[in-house]
């Protein structure tokens, strides 16, 4: 099956500091993969590097058939950063309409395709306030539409339900599902491990290392866990006790 992230090797380091140890990762065309770790385990780090924002020391990593970095995939790629990257005196709508253009998509295609995100995202009744009056959580709402505003064949999403409620996350992972009906990838990272369940195939990340790769399924029945967050630790600590 075609694969829309194919990354081999990839190292990186900062200030010394091993952050993406030989790292080997691939999503399939249509695969919705969580790749979950804890904090300061390399996953923006690798994310930052599939975006073409840094580049690896070591290894390479190609995204919808190109080597990264390659101008040519950013208008194919959808991201949302943990950190929200809006105007913050446009409105909703405006900021819509502005990372539209930037993809040269019409206007009333714009238009179109903002609306029907903003009613997914619980937002359409707030689409003329400005970015500046809202929460944090409805930011990285925002952040969510910009980064699917131009139909990309592959989503990549840095914990993107951080501040959203319980309800609207059941959604937005029955959404994220739909698409990978149409072919479309995503990559999303996750602290929540009931949403790393609805994915087909789950990475675990410990100290830059991938540890352990499969479905949900075949995770929990490699760790001999009867949960998710128990299976983690489990691998993990399985991890560790082999030799480097």
């Amino acid at each position: 099956m075609e694969k829309s992230v194919e990354a081999e090797g990839l190292s990186k380091k900062f200030n010394g500091f091993t952050v993406l140890d030989e790292m080997n990762l691939s999503v399939e065309q249509g695969q919705l993969y969580a790749l979950i770790g804890p904090s300061g385990s390399g996953k923006t780090t690798f994310l930052r590097i599939l975006c073409g924002f840094i580049r690896p020391d070591a290894g390479n990593i190609q995204v919808l058939g190109w080597r990264i970095p390659n101008f040519r995939v950013q208008s194919q790629l959808g991201y949302m950063p943990q950190e929200t990257a809006l105007y913050p005196d446009l409105t909703i709508m405006q900021n819509l309409e502005f990372f539209g253009e930037l993809y040269d998509l019409p206007h009333d295609q714009v238009r179109e395709r903002a609306e029907a995100l903003l009613q997914l995202v619980q937002l359409e009744n707030f689409k003329n306030q400005s970015i500046a009056a809202l929460s944090g959580g409805m930011k990285r709402r925002v952040s969510l539409v910009v980064s699917m505003i131009h139909k990309p064949r592959l989503i990549v999403l840095d914990e993107p339900t951080v501040g959203i409620d319980p309800r609207l996350r059941v959604a937005l992972w029955q959404y994220f599902r739909e698409l990978t009906q149409q072919n479309i990838s995503l990559l999303v990272t996750t602290h929540h491990m009931d949403e790393a369940t609805r994915c087909h195939k789950i990475g675990l990340l410990s100290q830059g290392k991938l540890i352990a790769e499969g479905a949900p399924d075949e995770l929990l029945k490699e760790s001999g866990a009867d949960s998710f967050d128990e299976a983690f630790t489990a691998l993990e600590d399985r991890a560790k006790e082999v030799p480097a």
